[in-house]
């Protein structure tokens, strides 16, 4: 008798897993060594913590949620009073410093002293009178206090593991347009390249990291999923630098976009303009809680795990308004310490007029981890001739043309432009120190000779201002010798922390609230090496993520919402990158970028080796200084870069057992949870029982209540459709996917007591419920509808104000047609073809479905060979938007202007059958939700 269906995929997915642990301990292994260099530690367990989304009935046990405590020698009560044992922690430390100071020099305990609290855990330890003393200074210190601060010693996150939904490879997609070249005997390489090079030297690549890494995009609340890489993935201590980005504390409406499309206008507190986005409403909604309160909550809360996962050299950069500025600087004191403070940096940005003075800045306020180990790299900036000649008043200029030279005019110096293009501007610069010097012999230049004055010395020797005359760098003027230092003697710039070339409109208009790429690019640049792992707790529209992938740099990226990380996961896709040559291929950009020294033809440095070339270094025939401009890499330009592989994840916990034998097992608790879920979800359907269905439409639900008695349904309610139906309502899981056998026994059960209609809510679905709701009424004979709930709804203090319009609406179903080809030789396979026909939406009081059309969705994504888990994006669309269009003029490409078509249009290339015999189809909506359809092939091959 052979396995069931469910154990034979439980046996497949086993043993895939077996195969992948092979083959990663291989490549561990092998590149061990490169582990320690670029900082690559990880968890080798990561295979197994994040499997594909398909498999999380193996991860049915659950961790319970991680308890982080803040440090309690920061009381929030400067009297020491209160329940967080201040007082009691001071009067020990006193009573260590008074034995301490009776001890021998250097009065240190035998043994390390421990002050515990009521229940045993240990505050703080002690070695001897200067920890003592240096523990009770930094309590009695001032601090940052707001309301609740006192009462929350501790807060609790809890512990998900992180499920792969997506796979993602730009490369894989551009495979699918061979079929529309010109040219057929041409690679898909020429669409990539210069058709004066051969089909073979023309490459489309990706950066590869060791060890298997692809980069993460991750949906879910920050807090929940940075716990999630401590406590599962064991990432304390891996990332490089965290750029956190929240709103600055003003009105959403200036920091959130509800929709795909941009939305320039939003208003405050409009419905149609709210956003589904929990992590920054919770934290920043005028009617939530406490105002700032809330928000310097959140931002402890987050800014506390970002230090744990920071390594020992790492930085986080916390970009923020001049309204918050003061206060998180403050709490940033608090968390990382005050000495691990490194700079403020004051960033232009484009005007914001206001009734008093304009606002023309916001802030990075940035901290090492441990600032003496931090890892920095000096950023250089052009010094443009003419900025140099005007920077230093009274200074004396010239300028050499043709070997010639003569003072520079007033008009030259203010625009140097005015100058032939290899005139060469000099400053003249004192030869003399000040300070006596035993060497008194003069300097003999062009027949007089010179002395370098009472008091003063020569900067460098006799012989070595003859040396400078020799070269052509001494200049007389007003009876004295000087230097002649020429502007590309050092042509670049030390950057400093006020950046004044940063205002204007963003790279690539994506999101409402942008931030420039230059801007996170010298954060990055500045603290991070290739290969590096870069953090980004609030997406938005992807630049952290861009950005890090430009300098091949791994990163993880987070948001709440499924509208920025659609923006993202479309900005990436279509994205274009130079090709930084690589010290090592083998050793990808871990091993480093190629950095050359190179001219112009004006003798301009344009390398990424600039010479600092000085009075020293030319009058005693040295090699001048160099230094590295780390943002000028060599760039291979036979190569296009496109974003390498990278996933879509989420916290998917298990679905609800709905047979469970009662034990008290996790099985047990997740049910528990699962009751005190609905009981919430049932207060908040009596207060908002509006249901959207989309064009203004709604249903309104009555009389919500419990069932008498129940095994499945959580909710019964009265839905007025000309006359008064009952219907039968059930949640999925607060945090998971419904499941399909919810929905069976939901049906069943339903029916069963005579409902008309069947409502299964929840803030995900998997695909082979959301085909259970759909064939409902043939299977159950019973109708039923998929109802999206807003994830606000996780948040229990912003019920009283939410208004109804906001969390409940009715999704829609892809609607795909698959079309066979026949094979134009006998003995080929049969090809098939997708066609998204349109998306349907049903109207549970009209019983019918409207329909929008193909071509009237953002985004549409294709699996050609679906395993039932894990989505691999085979071919992308973007029906509605030019996501493609910056991709066809950077390429310049000769192919036909249908490949452009193709990619922005509603049906797939040709493909065949794969092993698993079935496809599926994504669409994404305009709210970001992502509406899934399989469709099965079986039957179809021949």
């Amino acid at each position: 008798m052979g396995l069931s269906k469910p154990l034979q995929i439980l046996t497949h997915i086993q043993d895939e897993w077996n195969i992948t642990m092979k083959k990663r301990g291989t490549r561990t292994r092998k590149s061990a060594s490169v582990a320690k260099v670029g900082n690559y530690r990880h968890n080798s367990a990561s295979s197994v913590i994040r499997p594909d989304v398909g498999v999380q009935p193996l991860f049915n046990k659950r961790k319970p949620p991680q308890r982080y405590r803040y440090d309690s020698s920061l009381s929030p009560a400067l009297d020491w009073d209160g329940s967080n044992s201040a007082r009691e922690h001071g009067e020990w430390l006193i009573a260590c410093i008074e034995q301490a100071s009776r001890l021998d020099p250097p009065h240190r305990f035998a043994e390390v002293q421990q002050f515990k609290d009521p229940s045993g855990r240990t505050i703080a330890s002690v070695r001897g009178l200067q920890d003592a003393i240096d523990q009770l200074k930094r309590i009695s210190k001032p601090f940052l206090n707001w309301a609740g601060k006192a009462e929350r010693l501790s807060f609790e996150a809890p512990t998900l593991p992180l499920f792969i939904h997506e796979r993602l490879s730009t490369q894989a997609i551009l495979e699918t347009i061979k079929g529309h070249e010109r040219d057929k005997q041409l690679s898909l390489y020429d669409l990539f390249g210069d058709r004066e090079h051969s089909p073979n030297d023309m490459l489309l690549r990706a950066y590869e990291h060791p060890n298997g890494w692809a980069n993460r995009m991750i949906l879910g609340d920050s807090l929940s999923v940075m716990n999630s890489l401590l406590q599962y993935e064991g990432m304390a201590g891996q990332v490089q630098m965290i750029y956190l980005d929240p709103p600055y504390g003003v009105k959403f409406g200036s920091n959130f976009q509800p929709f795909i499309r941009p939305k320039r206008e939003i208003r405050h507190n409009n419905d149609e303009d709210m956003t589904r986005e929990p992590e920054m409403v919770k934290a920043y909604r005028d009617t939530w809680e406490q105002g700032v309160h809330s928000y310097l909550t959140y931002l402890r809360d987050r800014l506390l795990l970002s230090r744990k996962l920071l390594t020992e050299s790492g930085s986080v950069f916390v970009q923020i308004g001049e309204e918050n500025v003061h206060l998180v600087r403050t709490m940033l004191d608090e968390i990382f310490g005050v000495a691990n403070f490194v700079s403020l940096l004051s960033v232009f940005k484009t005007t914001t007029p206001r009734s008093l003075i304009d606002n023309n800045l916001f802030y990075i306020v940035w901290y090492a981890k441990e600032k003496e180990l931090l890892k920095y790299r000096q950023l250089f900036v052009d010094k443009p001739c003419a900025e140099w000649a005007r920077e230093t008043e009274g200074g004396s200029w010239g300028v050499t043309i043709n070997g010639i030279d003569r003072p520079l005019t007033p008009e030259e110096k203010n625009n140097t432009t005015l100058l032939p293009n290899d005139a060469k501007v000099y400053q003249l610069s004192g030869l003399t120190s000040a300070g006596e010097s035993r060497d008194t012999k003069p300097f003999g230049f062009r027949g007089t000779d010179y002395y370098p004055g009472t008091g003063n010395h020569w900067k460098t020797s006799v012989e070595g201002l003859e040396n400078l005359a020799k070269k052509g760098r001494i200049e007389t003027r007003g009876g004295k010798p000087w230097f002649k230092k020429y502007h590309i003697d050092y042509p670049v710039k030390r950057l400093t922390n006020v950046w004044v070339d940063t205002s204007g409109k963003a790279n690539e208009r994506w999101y409402v609230v942008q931030t420039q790429n230059k801007v996170i690019e010298r954060c990055l640049l500045m603290t991070t090496d290739p290969g590096d792992l870069v953090l980004d707790p609030t997406c938005g529209s992807g630049t952290t993520a861009c950005v890090s992938e430009q300098w091949g740099r791994r990163w993880v990226t987070i948001d709440t919402s499924r509208v920025p990380l659609a923006l993202a996961r479309q900005r990436l896709l279509t994205a274009i990158f130079p090709y930084f040559e690589l010290q090592d291929e083998t050793r990808g950009p871990i091993g480093g970028f190629v950095y050359k020294q190179k001219q112009n033809r004006k003798g301009e440095e344009i390398g990424g080796i600039v010479p600092h070339v000085t009075l020293e270094s030319i009058a005693n025939d040295k090699p001048a200084k160099e230094e590295v401009l780390v943002d000028r890499p060599e760039v291979v330009r036979k190569i296009t870069r496109v974003t390498g592989p990278f996933t879509f994840e989420a916290t998917i916990p298990t679905a609800l057992d709905l047979n469970g034998n009662g034990k008290k097992d996790a099985t047990a608790e997740i049910a528990e949870d699962h009751r005190s879920f609905v009981e919430r979800m049932l207060e908040v359907l009596r207060k908002s029982p509006i249901l959207q269905i989309g064009h203004g439409k709604a249903v309104t639900f009555q009389n919500v209540r419990l069932p008498a008695k129940t095994l499945a349904l959580s909710a019964e309610a009265i839905v007025l459709n000309g006359k008064a139906n009952p219907v039968a309502i059930v949640f999925g899981p607060e945090n998971g996917a419904i499941s399909a056998r919810l929905v069976f026994e939901a049906a069943k059960e339903a029916n069963a007591k005579g409902y008309s209609h069947l409502y299964v809510i929840g803030f995900a679905i998997q695909p082979n419920a959301r085909n259970c709701i759909e064939e409902c009424e043939k299977a159950a004979n019973i109708p039923a509808t998929y109802v999206q709930a807003t994830p606000d709804l996780m948040m229990g203090d912003l019920l009283k104000n939410m208004r109804s319009s906001q969390i409940f609406s009715v999704c829609g179903l892809p609607d795909v047609e698959v079309h066979e080809k026949k094979p134009k030789k006998k003995g080929e396979p049969a090809t098939y073809q997708v066609e998204l026909t349109g998306l349907d939406v049903f109207d549970p009081l009209t019983m019918k479905a409207e329909r929008r059309k193909g071509n009237d969705v953002p985004a549409w994504f294709l699996d050609v060979d679906y395993n039932g888990m894990c989505f691999h994006v085979s071919q992308a669309f973007f029906p509605r938007t030019s996501a493609w269009d910056s991709l066809k003029r950077a390429l310049k490409t000769t192919y036909d202007n249908s490949v452009w078509d193709h990619l922005s249009g509603t049906l797939s290339t040709p493909f065949e059958v794969g092993k698993h015999k079935q496809i599926a189809v994504k669409v994404i909506d305009d709210r970001g939700n992502e509406l899934l359809v399989v469709k099965d092939l079986e039957g179809r091959k021949k």
